[in-house]
């Protein structure tokens, strides 16, 4: 890297108090407030449990193969973002083609959706089925006033293409009904999408990119989103701040209503600030002094959905020349399979090997969770022989890695208690949350990314960004500011229309 990245003046700028903001976290939200912050010349610590960077979007390498924990889409329209990223890769962001399909009743179907294709793949009867059950929505169902998933989706796509498409893939990914997944987060996933829009893009194309997830291209880091943010972690340690790893922290103590002390790896670390991307359940434990009863309890409520990536290297070519396939298939318990090498060439060492990750959605402490490596391997090798993709004989060898607390769930009662925890956390004057996991909401790292830039903006500009309402209000969203859209990220749920969950 250059050093025009370089703040203008190279001392550090210590806060009034002369103490270093501390960030709690070294995914994407934490480096971004890491970075922003070290750039201006102000002290800063990152503080990472784990002893690589990335959170959920790290890339892992296993033998020079390089896979990623879930798949990683790098759009965005979120002007400033978008300018950071290419910031910080400059020329190893590559362009690439953008290529999925969907596996449904043994039948590849193309997605984005093609018209022909569909037609083809469900034929007259069922398309007829689903056209009656998307008329009969929409001139008797009542929308605005869903209590849950399957009852948003079904009123606005019918309750054929719910069961169909939507009904299957979603409960494989959080293991509840739909019915105890709450509509405002149906909302939220699929913001902008009807069935006449998602019926226009598969008859007549996507101009213009109106549709959010149907874009047919993407940027992405030539070694993964890890090359991200290790290049984000250099640049922070370049320009004066530091980034500790295998430093989880185990306590924060209060003074005078003030995050007084941060201890960390046998250290106690007194901040000027504290940006936080770990989870409102973890918050509340480390503050566990402070919290009554009320939030402890509301912490203890909140869920997490958890995930874990098995990845293969095959003799042989590609298996198929997507950069994923959503796998709608009820007999086997595989949710998506990432190609690597479509990703980017330089995933994948030996070109005369294929290496493919099978994901896996479940939750800690359950069979699969605890299921040994060696069986996990096993279980992706004999799924991949069933689905008719690859012979269970061409693996030969695999790795299984695990990611807890992948994704914040929204059940009947999160909102309660995030709104107890929050007004908790508030509490605290110099404390700011940020991230997926650090407001509980299922951002992808673009929004992740522009909290942890409003946090910056609130300790050195003297703005009073509403953290939380970052990919939730009015004022955040495309509609009204157009720089602001996100992009989808993995795993999404693949339907007729619209993908309804996405990880980073």
């Amino acid at each position: 890297m250059t050093d025009t990245l370089a703040p203008s003046d190279e001392q550090l700028v210590p806060d009034a108090d002369g103490r270093p903001t501390v960030v709690l976290g070294g995914g994407p939200a934490g480096l971004t407030a890491g970075y922003l912050l070290a750039k201006q010349g102000r002290p800063v610590l990152v503080l990472e449990a784990e002893d690589q960077v990335g959170g959920l979007a790290k890339t892992v390498e296993h033998d020079g193969y390089r896979f990623d924990l879930g798949g990683h889409r790098f759009f965005t329209k979120a002007k400033e973002v978008d300018a950071l990223w290419h910031e910080v890769m400059r020329e190893e962001f590559l362009l690439r083609p953008r290529m999925s399909r969907i596996y449904w009743n043994g039948k590849f179907l193309d997605y984005p959706l093609n018209g022909t294709d569909v037609i083809k793949k469900l034929g007259p009867i069922e398309l007829t089925r689903s056209f009656l059950s998307y008329l009969r929505a929409a001139l008797f169902a009542r929308k605005g006033n869903e209590q849950n998933l399957e009852e948003w989706v079904s009123n606005r796509f019918g309750k054929r293409l719910f069961t169909l498409f939507f009904k299957s893939y979603t409960e494989k990914v959080w293991g509840v009904p739909t019915t105890e997944i709450r509509a405002e987060w149906a909302a939220q996933r699929i913001k902008g999408l009807s069935f006449m829009s998602a019926a226009k893009a598969a008859f007549f194309g996507n101009k213009g990119n109106k549709v959010k997830s149907l874009i047919d291209q993407f940027h992405y880091p030539r070694f993964g989103p890890g090359q991200m943010w290790d290049t984000m972690t250099e640049e922070i340690e370049r320009l004066g701040g530091e980034v500790r790893l295998n430093a989880p922290v185990h306590k924060l103590h209060v003074e005078n209503g003030r995050i007084a002390e941060v201890e960390a790896g046998g250290e106690r670390i007194r901040p000027g600030a504290v940006i936080s991307s770990l989870p409102l359940r973890s918050m509340v434990g480390l503050l566990s002094d402070e919290a009554d009863a009320e939030v402890a309890e509301a912490a203890r409520g909140l869920r997490y959905r958890d995930f874990l990536s098995v990845a293969l290297v095959l003799d042989g070519e590609d298996l198929f020349p997507d950069n994923w396939i959503y796998i709608h298939e009820p007999s086997v318990e595989v949710g998506r399979i990432q190609n690597f090498r479509s990703w980017s060439p330089w995933m994948v060492p030996d070109p005369s090997k294929a290496c493919v990750g099978l994901e896996y959605f479940c939750f800690a402490g359950d069979e699969l969770w605890t299921m040994k490596d060696e069986d996990l391997v096993k279980l992706a090798a004999k799924e991949l022989d069933q689905l008719g993709l690859a012979s269970a004989e061409k693996v030969e060898r695999g790795y299984a890695v695990r990611v807890p607390k992948a994704y914040p769930m929204y059940d009947a009662d999160y909102a309660e208690r995030v709104e107890k925890i929050r007004a908790f956390l508030e509490s605290f004057g110099n404390l700011q949350q940020v991230g997926r996991n650090g407001l509980h909401r299922y951002n992808n790292s673009d929004h992740s990314m522009l909290t942890a830039m409003r946090a910056v903006e609130n300790l050195t500009s003297d703005t009073a960004h509403d953290l939380w309402a970052v990919n939730a209000e009015s004022v955040y969203h495309e509609e009204t500011v157009a720089d602001e859209q996100p992009y989808r990220e993995a795993p999404e749920t693949p339907a007729m229309a619209q993908p309804l969950a996405s990880k980073s």
